[in-house]
């Protein structure tokens, strides 16, 4: 099996229509946080919805640096391992906010679907794992959210390694690997390198879009 079809194999269901992500319904939501999380874990929550509401009021640029500074500061990283006692999983937007502690997957799909809550077309957006060097001996698997101002511009990186909004040709520390969103995805930094949508609908991404909707986050 080669490396390319390993990814799009795995990638598949990540390829899953997501076009707009529906308001929750609060009570439904804020009792879920509460319940599962407590009161710290549902004022987290209402304190998202309160940047939501207030971003909803801004502009293109307001609104990404609302949401990556949202997740940035009240969203400390751990590993999976240290939080799940797992390899590899992927935290749904209320999961993370109710411990306030993620890994990079879990940080870039909450800020994915608060931007898509936000109005932001899906077309704009893409989750992209990348090859990060953070000092190590070798670079490390990292994701990222991007931002495109028209499909072939030059993205803005969205990073909780990092406080700033740059543009990728700025992150020389990011090597791109592959990218996705409801469309397709794409191979390394080739805006043209598209795939067609896999077929398979197994995957990371289908069981957390089921456990979003179990929380009152639901698609359409």
């Amino acid at each position: 099996m080669t490396s390319r079809y390993r990814i799009l194999t795995y990638i598949s269901a990540l390829a899953i229509s997501l076009a707009v992500i529906a308001e929750p319904t609060d009570s439904r939501f804020l009792k879920e946080a509460e319940a599962l999380y407590g009161k710290q874990g549902s004022d987290t929550v209402r304190r998202w919805k309160d940047m939501l509401d207030n971003a909803g009021k801004t502009g293109t640029n307001e609104k990404l640096l609302m949401v990556n500074d949202f997740f940035n500061q009240n969203v400390a990283f751990r590993s999976d391992q240290e939080i799940w006692g797992k390899s590899d999983y992927w935290a749904t937007p209320l999961q993370t906010m109710g411990i306030q502690q993620g890994d990079c997957e879990d940080f870039s799909i909450a800020k994915y679907v608060s931007l898509l809550k936000l109005g932001i077309p899906d077309e704009q957006l893409r989750l992209v794992y990348v090859k990060a060097d953070i000092g190590l001996s070798k670079p490390q698997a990292h994701m990222v959210v991007a931002y495109y101002t028209t499909p072939t511009s030059e993205p803005f990186i969205l990073d909780n390694l990092s406080t700033e909004i740059r543009p990728a040709s700025q992150r020389s520390d990011l090597v791109p690997v592959f990218s996705f969103n409801s469309n397709g995805l794409w191979i390394g930094n080739d805006s043209k390198a598209k795939a067609n949508k896999p077929e398979t609908r197994l995957s990371r991404w289908r069981d957390v879009l089921l456990r979003m909707r179990a929380e009152g986050l639901d698609t359409l």
